[in-house]
């Protein structure tokens, strides 16, 4: 008994004495079970309305400050909202003055950004005519941002968070998720007429 438990001990010994990896292991993550995509409208009362996915909801901005028809999208499964702020174009300078606040809050994330690129959003048949804004990099906090106007008396900015730490490696399954239902609701979305 005493030979076989040796043989045994010396067996166990041999078979943890190769190839010692101290690596250390990547952080793994949770999976993340992507809803399926099925879209409703918004209008509610503000002059303009598109399509928003049904595993989100609207909520009125409710922040000190906050204006009619600034409203934030949220995705409760993702920690993430989409924040949507209107303003009516009184004249051309708060025209210009809007559309510059726009590249200047795109260009605070190039301090982590490694690029940010913008794409031209254009339907001259509804009027709707922006800028999107594309910004990737590890730690960035907002990587979608656009701003839609009809050029003469409306204007809205979006800006896409999430709650929870940047980390592009993490995330980019859900961002990528959630992009495509911001490019559904830029797509969809129409000015109110007689607001």
């Amino acid at each position: 008994m005493r030979g076989l438990l040796c043989i045994v001990l010396v067996s166990l010994l041999c078979a943890c004495g190769g190839g010692h990896d101290y690596s250390p292991k990547p952080r793994g993550y949770f999976r993340i079970i992507l809803p399926k995509k099925e879209y409703q409208d918004y209008n509610d009362g503000c002059p303009f309305t598109f399509k928003y996915p049904t595993y989100a909801k609207i909520e009125p901005d409710l922040k000190p400050g906050a204006k009619p028809c600034w409203l934030n999208m949220q995705f409760p499964q993702f920690k993430g909202t989409l924040h949507l702020s209107y303003e009516a174009i009184t004249s051309k300078k708060k025209f210009d003055m809007l559309t510059e606040d726009s590249y200047k809050l795109a260009s605070k994330h190039t301090v982590k950004a490694t690029a940010i690129d913008q794409g031209v959003i254009t339907n001259p048949f509804y009027k709707v005519y922006g800028i999107y804004y594309t910004i990737d990099g590890n730690n960035v906090a907002s990587s979608a941002q656009f701003y839609l106007t009809d050029s003469t008396r409306n204007y809205i900015r979006g800006a896409l968070y999430f709650n929870s730490e940047p980390r592009v490696d993490s995330l980019k399954p859900v961002l990528d998720f959630v992009k495509k239902d911001v490019d559904v609701m830029i797509k969809s979305f129409r000015w109110v007429p007689g607001h």
